[in-house]
């Protein structure tokens, strides 16, 4: 994958797959000289052994393949990158997975068009609660469903096109202001 954005998809739809109901995304620009994401959710979980060999590209919970590529892939990438990825997970507790980037590492992939992964994630599962952040150069951005469904009800769909469009030019206003970009 050419994007960052892309592989926090994957990792997000993984957890929706493993049951999560609720999926904290935090995107952090420059922490300690580092470029940050994390993915935490409250799904399944893995026990210690599983832990210990996700990292495998022929180790996979999925029935439909034999293969699971995204958190090998994403490993590697951290680690040419001058930084490193954390992974924790307990059965009934959840998971969670922090990529580390060498923030001026030259071969670090772009972060991409995260506001259309949002828009994807929260289409495709549409009773997920997700807390999305990001910490830029001119402040940080929080948005959470739950504020969402408050105003329009506890029935908001994320893949109705009235509300998708408004979440994408919303996301892309705000991201905009913390990452210093003219709007």
């Amino acid at each position: 994958m050419r994007e960052l954005a892309l592989h926090i998809l994957d990792i997000a739809q993984n957890s929706v797959a493993a049951g999560a109901r609720h999926i904290w995304l935090t995107v952090s620009e420059n922490e300690q000289g580092y470029f940050v994401f994390s993915v935490r959710d409250d799904g399944k979980g893995m026990d210690s052994e599983m832990l210990q060999r996700v990292r495998d590209p022929f180790v996979t919970s999925r029935t439909t393949r034999k293969v699971g590529m995204g958190i090998p892939f994403i490993d590697m990438v951290t680690q040419q990158c001058g930084g490193h990825l954390e992974l924790r997970s307990a059965p009934g507790k959840g998971t969670a997975l922090t990529a580390y980037f060498a923030a001026d590492n030259i071969d670090r992939p772009p972060l991409g068009d995260i506001v259309s992964s949002v828009q994807v994630l929260l289409a495709g599962a549409p009773q997920l609660e997700l807390e999305f952040a990001y910490n830029g150069a001119n402040g940080s951005l929080v948005f959470r469903t739950q504020e969402v469904r408050e105003i329009l009800g506890e029935a908001c769909d994320f893949a109705n096109p009235e509300i998708y469009a408004w979440l994408g030019a919303y996301l892309k206003e705000q991201l905009a202001q913390v990452q210093g970009e003219e709007v």
